[in-house]
């Protein structure tokens, strides 16, 4: 049980003592105190007023009088009616003593429940860029976030393997490729196959503007371009089954997939379940059939199929086209349907960037309609953009950032910094490389999720990397710090102070709230509270160590009260950074 929650409780007995009445943990509202007045926490009164008929300050008065009695409560103070707690020492310490030894499924339970979350859902046209990254780290975030608040976690991906743009990398990889192959390259495959997406792109606008020199408009040009024409048919021969165009796919699939594997190995990012799309949409038609026998879709004169949204506030939407063929909407159901059928979870995550916001709701209003029982577990965590300093990204431009070569220029620059500060002493080369990968994805990870997910963002790498801001590097570092002096230190005594200062005070009550922060992370879908959190308390920390002697403190019980605050804020430091998908180096 939270500090909060225990004052809760507390509070609802003293009410029923107080004022012969009964009332709920619900009625009674805790704040954290503001920084200007004496006390950690606040009650607030005005909420119980209409319950026991009396004036704030009257209920505050009497609530601080019989709350007293609890030896949690050392004192309290009224300020119009808001009741501020402080809490004593002794509780402070008794926390103390008994986290550390406490297992985290103690101190917040197991839910029962299961939670599948999808992110990353690359396209096998290319390799994952820069603007994934934000994606991924946020989807292994969040679903570490869920473990760690006590729920049952699926990781899935889904993979774009189908459809227009995967075969015009194909067709410019027949026209132009001249039978290349990463091991003929030398080029790892999903570069490669990206390579030819971005020269399809290219060849198609040197037709497109042949076109519109003929008189054609922009539009025509871009429907009647030869090379747009034979990607069509090709897609059309692949849903047709056609043995050489399958083959070609099958083959150059693979290639991506090997690479996209090196990248997530990289990332230290594993899924649970791996979909694809080759195998969902024809799901999905099925789905559309039942649809249309339900009477949630309509045909069209012809022959496409819709479905009406305008009483939702929205449009129509196509579902299939007059072809046959399916649409992103249509694979997206049938991929719902079997997700629930392999793990019959209680809330579906989808991690998908906010240019999908109509997207999604037309995916969860079809679904509703459809009656399907997973529906309302439906979550979209929207998420904005990331750019780099010079602006956006894309694909078929070939302007796009690769993720290995933003990987690799992080780890140039954790190790540049590093050598700079002269921190390598004492390390061998294989030690220093796992280190300067640690700091370097440390801080990648950290700066993409250390904004609200919501929220667009710029990436600074340099800025990312620095051992003094608002970064993963310096949280990385105050554990390091920490795990030095803990290993200088030895065995901890039992005996401890009976009291302690401010500083000790503020430490402890700091590390109380974790599981506060984790649940509320949980709920709000948003790891930038777990950064916010461990960043705070590993500054307060390092202020703590600048005005505070642990191993030369002036008696053994003030040094072992002060190694057990350094030993849980190394262990909540590393926990916190785990559940980013962070490590948490003993050296740096």
């Amino acid at each position: 049980m939270s500090l909060i929650q225990t004052i809760k409780e507390i509070a609802v007995q003293s009410v029923k003592i107080a004022f012969d009445h009964e009332v709920t943990s619900q009625d009674i509202s805790v704040n954290d105190t503001k920084a200007e007045f004496e006390g950690e926490y606040t009650i607030v009164t005005f909420g119980l007023t209409k319950i026991l008929r009396k004036k704030p300050e009257e209920i505050a008065e009497a609530l601080g009088a019989e709350m007293k009695n609890n030896s949690l409560i050392a004192d309290y103070n009224i300020i119009k009616g808001f009741l501020n707690l402080s809490i004593s020492d002794a509780s402070y310490l008794d926390y103390l003593k008994k986290s550390l030894h406490q297992d985290w499924n103690s101190i917040i339970p197991k839910q029962g429940k299961k939670i599948m979350v999808e992110f990353s859902s690359p396209n096998t046209n290319k390799p994952l860029h820069f603007g994934h990254l934000r994606n991924n780290f946020l989807g292994d975030a969040v679903s570490r976030i869920y473990e760690a608040a006590g729920y049952n976690v699926c990781k899935a991906n889904l993979i774009n393997d189908r459809g227009i743009h995967i075969c015009k990398s194909m067709l410019a990889w027949q026209k132009f490729g001249e039978g290349a192959t990463p091991e003929s390259t030398g080029t790892k495959g999903d570069h490669l196959v990206g390579e030819y997406y971005v020269k399809f792109n290219n060849e198609y606008k040197k037709e497109i503007a042949i076109l519109t020199e003929q008189g054609k408009t922009e539009k025509e040009a871009e429907r009647e371009a030869p090379l747009f024409l034979e990607a069509q048919e090709m897609l059309r021969k692949w849903e047709a089954g056609d043995k050489e165009v399958v083959g070609l796919w099958e083959t150059m699939n693979q290639w991506v997939y090997d690479g996209f594997d090196k990248t997530y190995e990289s990332l230290g990012i594993t899924f649970d379940r791996v979909y694809h799309e080759s195998k969902t949409y024809l799901l999905g038609k099925a789905q559309v059939d039942a649809g249309l026998a339900k009477g949630v879709f309509f045909k069209k004169e012809d022959g496409s199929v819709w479905i009406n949204l305008e009483a939702d506030g929205l449009d129509e939407k196509l579902v299939l086209r007059a072809d046959g063929t399916s649409v992103y909407i249509t694979q997206d159901i049938g991929t719902a349907e079997l997700k629930f059928e392999d793990e019959a979870m209680q809330r579906s995550v989808y991690v998908i960037g906010d240019e999908q916001n109509y997207h999604m709701k037309v995916l969860k209003l079809i679904l509703e309609k459809l009656e399907k029982p997973y529906a309302p577990g439906v979550h979209h965590l929207s998420y904005g953009m990331v750019e780099l300093p010079h602006g956006k990204m894309k694909s078929r431009e070939g302007t796009a950032v690769d993720a290995d070569d933003m990987i690799a220029e992080m780890l140039q620059i954790a190790q540049d910094n590093t050598e700079a500060l002269g921190k390598v002493d004492g390390f061998t080369e294989a030690a220093l490389s796992e280190l300067y990968n640690t700091i370097g994805l440390g801080a990648l990870k950290f700066y993409l999720l250390r904004v609200d997910p919501k929220k667009k963002m710029i990436f600074n790498p340099e800025e990312s990397i620095d051992f003094q801001g608002f970064t993963g590097p310096f949280v990385q570092y105050t554990h390091a710090r920490l795990s030095s002096i803990l290993r200088k230190a030895g065995d901890i005594g039992t005996t401890m102070s009976e009291t302690i200062n401010a500083d000790e005070k503020s430490l402890i009550y700091q590390l109380e709230k974790f599981a506060t922060v984790i649940e509320q992370a949980a709920e709000e879908y948003n790891p930038s509270l777990i950064c916010n959190y461990i960043f705070n308390l590993a500054k307060n920390m390092n202020s703590f160590l600048a005005n505070n002697q642990i191993l030369n403190a002036d008696s053994d019980a003030e040094k072992n009260t002060r190694l057990y605050i350094a030993q849980h804020t190394k262990n909540t430091i590393a926990k916190g950074l785990n559940v980013l998908g962070i490590s948490a180096p003993e050296r740096m």
